[in-house]
């Protein structure tokens, strides 16, 4: 069966000259695609170059280029300023579709946004597209505090927030409220979109398949953020918390989650002032800031612990097991 082409498939990318062919490819493979959009974020390698290299010639990528570095919010708000197609599907530069993606996850009218299961790929090696199992679909709907209490991270645990979801949005929904991505935001961008498309009604359903590979480096942009991301992030928070008519329990798990980041805020925080003046002068920023305490000594305590169990962990040259973001059940043969 073919299916129209209605997806724009956009791609924010800073120094990604080793991995945008990769992602280019994976997305121009896919029939339902009808233009990728790549935003060379001010790169200073030859990320541009080879974005150019990976067209398959159809006519569907387009090449933007920014001089300065501006941010993936902005990034993916100049994409979408430039591209048409009805649906808009994000793909980071380092990852990659899996074949076919689009065929098992666009169906039906029920949705807003729709998102398929992540599967997490070891990236100290060469990276190979995996063979995935056939998940049970089991389509559900998120609702606005299942979608927050699903982005409090556990320290320690595996990275597994439902934020890190990469769904299909339609653009009219967007356009019909307003949304973009707030570009002041380098860290929880897509976080912060989806809850506010969540105030505004959006239906988000999830589907368990896999059609998503996301490639984990120790080096990630992802993992990098500043002190001030943190800061932004919890402000867009009580932002969100502005909005009149809030439910009482989606405003709960906003107060419980702009409390998580303000901790790991308020954490960086103590330590940038103890590497730029010294452990005396952090110990006076937590005195004076005495709320701020627990989240610093559960965050260092946190911190010991975990490099203490790293340098226990024996090496291996073995590349990590694959990992789904979402738990799911084999589908029946």
């Amino acid at each position: 069966m073919t299916f129209p082409a209605t997806v724009c498939v956009i791609i924010a990318a800073k120094n990604a000259s080793g991995t945008i062919a990769r992602a280019i490819r994976s997305g121009l493979r896919e029939g339902r695609v009808a233009e990728v959009v790549v935003v060379d974020d001010g790169s200073t390698d030859s990320t541009a170059e080879a974005s150019r290299a990976a067209d398959d010639g159809s006519g569907r990528l387009r090449v933007l280029s920014l001089e300065t570095n501006r941010g993936p919010a902005f990034a993916r708000n100049h994409a979408i300023a430039h591209s048409s197609a009805p649906l808009i599907a994000i793909l980071d530069a380092d990852d990659f579709f899996l074949a076919g993606r689009f065929d098992r996850l666009i169906d039906g009218d029920d949705w807003d946004f729709v998102a398929d299961n992540i599967v997490f790929i070891d990236g100290t090696g060469s990276v190979v597209e995996p063979a995935v199992p056939e998940f049970e679909s089991a389509p559900r709907f998120l609702d606005l505090q299942g979608f927050i209490e699903g982005n409090i991270s556990k320290r320690g645990a595996s990275r597994g927030e439902i934020g890190f979801l990469k769904p299909v949005m339609r653009r009219s929904f967007l356009d019909r409220h307003g949304l973009g991505y707030k570009e002041e935001l380098r860290l929880g961008e897509d976080y912060d979109l989806y809850a506010r498309a969540l105030v505004n009604g959006a239906r988000y359903k999830i589907v368990h398949g896999c059609g998503y590979g996301a490639v984990v480096r120790p080096d990630s942009l992802s993992g990098r953020h500043r002190t001030l991301d943190l800061k932004r992030l919890y402000e867009a928070d009580r932002a969100i918390l502005a909005a009149p008519g809030l439910p009482k329990e989606s405003a709960a798990a906003l107060r419980r989650h702009e409390r998580h980041i303000r901790g790991r805020y308020e954490l960086r925080r103590f330590l940038d002032i103890k590497a730029e003046a010294g452990i005396w002068r952090a110990g006076l920023y937590a005195l004076a800031n005495p709320s701020a305490v627990p989240a610093i000594a559960g965050g260092v305590a946190a911190d010991k612990l975990a490099a203490f169990k790293a340098r226990r962990k024996p090496d291996t040259a073995d590349p990590a097991a694959l990992r789904y973001l979402l738990p799911a059940t084999l589908a029946q043969k």
